[in-house]
């Protein structure tokens, strides 16, 4: 698309999310309204969005449904003072996410989005472990290629080296263990990959002392690293070790969560279920910032004390809970619900996989991976990636694209004539990005 100077004058004014503005200068472009699974930039041109606003908006842009939740809920309350009250419709909100996690995860703390509940997930569980005899235990082991958000301790725990190093030192107390898509050419099986790497996680506890290890956190699915899609035999060797040790298992599900994987959370995908569960992304809809901490009501049970004990969750935001995001989650929630939008995902997604894989003919697809609707396809041409990215927006696709692959995510509203028009981009784009020169 065309800039306007004063478009132009203006993004110079600001800062994009890990971009140069040179860089964007060069392929820009600016959204003017959203709809559905479309986008229209300012010149009018329309874009199938792949990734739903990068995995976020789950329901497709401006849903009917939590457009009319934020409406009703502004007509009454649009935030409340945290320090001294709590809203209704939070505590409406708690009581809904509660009905639809895993095991007995029901102590759900409101937030702003994912990075907030990484942070108090992370602060939670240092907190129970000094309030029940274990004060030694501080330190997070998380996965290399990892990503858990842009606050100070959510990036001390990520895994990326190049979003990292700018702000060094990280913060102490942060241990790295390689995911199991580092060891795949070492092994003959897949299984025999993730056994090794799920498996090194207990050395590393060991080494450190177990009296010093508080939490392991990752992604159930990698987004940073490739879509990083582990076996279901790694996380139930993961839940062994954390029992073994008294270490916390935390699960990241900002970008898994909500019926992408085809359950409403990856844990019920894999059939493990985490300590904590942290959430955002999708939960809000695309309306407006919204995630969650989840917890075992047990562990909860260690911040509850008699009045004036001081016996509390040393922990807030000002927008935590706040009225309107809550409507809006509750909205998705019902929505997901009421339609089985989980088992939609499943079943479509089998059917993107299989789309997807028409990119094999062209020579340049190492592997796909992924689970429901979310999905990722690794390159052979390790920068085919970065000419991707041009021939995508030129064609009118949004995707996730690193240099060496590329993901999809669609909304949960796709149909398989929508899975087919978005494939149709996706194939051309790719072709098209084998015409170009290298950069």
């Amino acid at each position: 698309m065309k800039l306007t100077s004063r478009q132009e004058q203006l993004l110079h004014r600001t800062f994009l999310d890990y971009r140069a503005t040179a860089d964007f200068l060069a392929n820009p472009l600016v959204i003017d309204r959203a709809e559905g699974l479309y986008l229209w930039d300012t010149d009018g041109k329309r874009y199938f969005d792949a990734i739903g606003g990068i995995f976020v908006a789950i329901l497709g842009h401006r849903h009917p449904r939590i457009m009319e939740a934020m409406r009703v809920q502004m007509e009454r309350a649009t935030f409340i003072p945290p320090l001294h009250a709590i809203c209704n419709v939070t505590l409406d909100f708690v009581e809904r996410m509660g009905e639809v996690t895993p095991g007995n995860l029901n102590f759900v703390k409101p937030l702003s989005g994912g990075s907030e509940a990484v942070e108090a997930a992370m602060k939670f569980v240092r907190q129970f472990y000094k309030q029940t005899g274990c004060p030694g235990k501080i330190k997070f082991i998380s996965r290399y290629h990892s990503y858990h958000g842009g606050t100070f301790g959510a990036m001390a725990a990520s895994g990326n080296g190049s979003r990292k190093s700018k702000f060094d030192p990280q913060m102490p107390g942060f241990l790295k263990v390689f995911p199991p898509s580092h060891y795949r050419d070492r092994f003959d099986t897949e299984e025999d990959a993730n056994r090794f790497a799920a498996e090194s996680v207990e050395e590393v506890i060991l080494q450190e002392g177990p009296e010093t290890v508080a939490a392991v956190i990752l992604e159930p699915i990698g987004n940073t690293g490739g879509i990083i899609t582990p076996t279901r035999e790694y996380f139930q060797i993961l839940r062994s070790i954390c029992d073994r040790y008294n270490v916390a298992l935390i699960f990241d599900e900002v970008i898994t969560g909500f019926a992408k994987t085809g359950r409403m959370f990856a844990a019920q995908t894999y059939d493990v279920t985490p300590d904590l569960i942290c959430t955002g992304k999708g939960l809000s809809g695309g309306a407006i910032p919204l995630g969650a901490m989840i917890a075992r009501e047990d562990m909860a049970a260690a911040f509850e004390g008699p009045v004036g004990s001081g016996r509390n969750f040393a922990h807030g935001h000002t927008f935590a809970g706040n009225p309107l995001a809550c409507a809006v989650g509750i909205a998705v929630i019902d929505e997901i619900v009421e339609k089985d939008l989980s088992a939609k995902a499943e079943r479509l997604g089998e059917y993107l996989a299989e789309r997807l894989g028409c990119l094999k003919k062209l020579g340049i697809v190492r592997e796909i991976r992924g689970k429901g609707l979310i999905r990722g396809v690794e390159f052979t041409q390790p920068q085919l990636g970065e000419r991707l990215k041009k021939t995508a927006i030129r064609n009118g696709v949004i995707l996730r694209i690193d240099p060496g692959w590329f993901a999809v995510s669609p909304p949960l509203i796709a149909e398989r004539a929508d899975i087919d028009e978005m494939c149709g981009l996706i194939e051309k784009s790719v072709k098209d990005a084998l015409e170009l020169p290298p950069n």
